[in-house]
């Protein structure tokens, strides 16, 4: 087959392969050479008219196209959804399913971890360095003693001071701080400042209602005398933390305890009719057994927002997801942006041509099942089933807000390529189309092009995607993970001016 049509309404088909002027598409033939995944006019619209994709608008045609036209960015215009949103319309819960386990690390408060970490967190950027040389002190040769121990980790930032003290901005890194600092897959956390920045260690503590001990420590620069001695105190009181956190073992925990940040990254055509779908397949198969799936990328969701609402729950939640649609139009007109400014190059290249055909596909990684919660960005996440939290499509930021929510797990879909990885919480990432998987075979674990080029079934590769969640919470290696990624991924989203 030379081209795929997926809904009898859509005016376009897409390219399966490279094609040359005059194959036959439906009851035309190409007018021009068009790229593998790009679109196809299966009928001629005038100037104006919608274009469909997935029985959804993607955009309008910028001038007259006729039949076997290519169909992208040089004919066709975005325009702002205008859309009657419908609230719980769309309500299809899981059959419930019980039993399947993967073996984690039961905390103390209740939580169940994936990975077993100690965590440097830094308060401010200025603290980084310091936090950076302890980290790197704990070499594998000295970790071998720990032989459940991860690794030890410094998560550190750009951002903490120069900043107002109140606000999204400020709200959202100490969301982040927190939800780094009371992550189930950290064993020992501690915690580096400066000592004079915005982003005060004590404000949080008493926010959140930290207490210090074995497992929990804070210091700043400033108050132990300089870099050298945070570096050598730091080690200190890591070296002390190490037997106790290589206490913790696996132990059999039901799937039900996994919370999984739903990403994708690098996408093209194939996103939307592969690999997105086969993760939302293995989504309802992780709501069936009472997980918790974690969309994000709030202008990635734009376009297709109606659906998610009328997967809502309660008005109330649906209500939620417009507000954050409505904000995200305010903050990209004040900043004299468009929603439309993504996808990006490397999207169009692949064959995407607007932000509502890439939101369309973007959506489907959330499956089938009811949008039970919508939170900010790197609030904890409570609810469990299918949610959405408020993030930037920028990947680093959006992954960094899951992890803070408590995303124990991450799976991470890409049609051209994507080298991401990220900590505590280890990426799984799947290909969009084989000939990728097959250039970038150290970095995916799973080629969802396979539904297309050997007709594997979407139920049979989202059970294979399902299926490696509980492999790799059970401590399985992903392939970011084994070369390993996740130390510089750690980007909290700076909202607001910088002062």
């Amino acid at each position: 087959m030379d081209f795929i049509r997926l809904d009898s309404t859509d005016s376009v088909v897409t390219a399966t392969r490279a094609l040359e002027v005059g194959v036959a598409i439906e009851h035309a033939a190409t007018r021009a050479l068009i790229p593998s995944g790009h679109k196809i006019a299966t009928r001629d619209l005038a100037k104006g008219d919608a274009i469909r994709k997935y029985a959804q608008v993607i955009g309008y045609a910028a001038q007259d196209i006729q039949a076997g036209d290519h169909v992208h960015t040089h004919n066709v215009e975005f325009r702002a959804t205008d859309v009657d949103y419908e609230f719980g319309t769309n309500l299809r819960p899981a059959t419930p399913a019980t039993g399947d386990t993967f073996m984690g690390y039961k905390r103390d408060n209740g939580q169940v971890g994936t990975r077993n970490y100690i965590a440097i967190v830094t308060s401010v950027n200025c603290s980084a360095t310091a936090a950076r040389m302890i980290a790197a002190h704990f070499t594998p040769e000295i970790l071998a003693d720990y032989p459940n121990v991860d690794g030890v980790a410094a998560f550190v930032h750009g951002t903490g001071c120069g900043m107002a003290g109140d606000g999204d901005g400020f709200e959202a890194l100490q969301r982040v701080m927190w939800g780094y600092a009371a992550h189930p897959n950290h064993a020992a956390v501690l915690m580096v400042g400066l000592g004079c920045e915005m982003n005060q260690i004590d404000w949080l503590l008493e926010a959140w209602g930290l207490k210090q001990g074995p497992t929990f420590q804070t210091m700043n620069i400033q108050s132990v005398a300089g870099l050298r001695q945070t570096i050598e105190k730091g080690i200190e009181k890591v070296s002390a933390m190490l037997p106790i956190a290589n206490q913790a073992t696996r132990t059999p925990c039901p799937a039900s305890e996994l919370k999984v940040a739903l990403q994708c990254g690098g996408s093209d055509a194939w996103s939307g009719i592969t690999a997105n779908p086969a993760l939302g397949y293995a989504t309802d198969l992780l709501v069936a057994q009472g997980g918790t799936g974690v969309l994000a990328e709030t202008p990635e969701i734009y376009g297709a927002e109606h659906l998610l609402t009328a997967r809502a729950t309660d008005r109330a939640t649906g209500d939620r997801l417009i507000g954050l649609i409505k904000w995200w139009e305010d903050y990209t007109a004040r900043n004299k942006g468009s929603m439309d400014n993504n996808p990006s190059p490397g999207n169009k290249a692949g064959g995407l041509t607007t932000i509502l055909e890439k939101s369309l596909g973007a959506a489907a990684k959330g499956g089938t099942t009811p949008l039970t919660g919508v939170y900010k960005y790197a609030e904890i996440v409570r609810a469990r089933g299918f949610t959405f939290m408020d993030s930037p499509g920028y990947d680093p930021a959006s992954v960094t807000g899951q992890i803070a929510g408590g995303c124990n797990l991450v799976c991470f879909t890409t049609g051209r390529g994507s080298a991401f990885g990220s900590k505590p919480a280890p990426t799984i990432k799947v290909a969009t189309n084989t000939e990728m998987f097959d250039r970038m075979t150290e970095d995916m674990d799973v080629n969802a092009g396979a539904m297309l080029s050997d007709g594997v079934s979407l139920e049979d590769k989202g059970r294979e995607i399902y299926e490696l969640f509980l492999r790799v919470a059970s401590g399985e290696m992903s392939k970011s993970e084994a070369q390993g990624l996740g130390d510089y991924e750690f980007v909290p989203w700076q909202i607001g001016a910088v002062m």
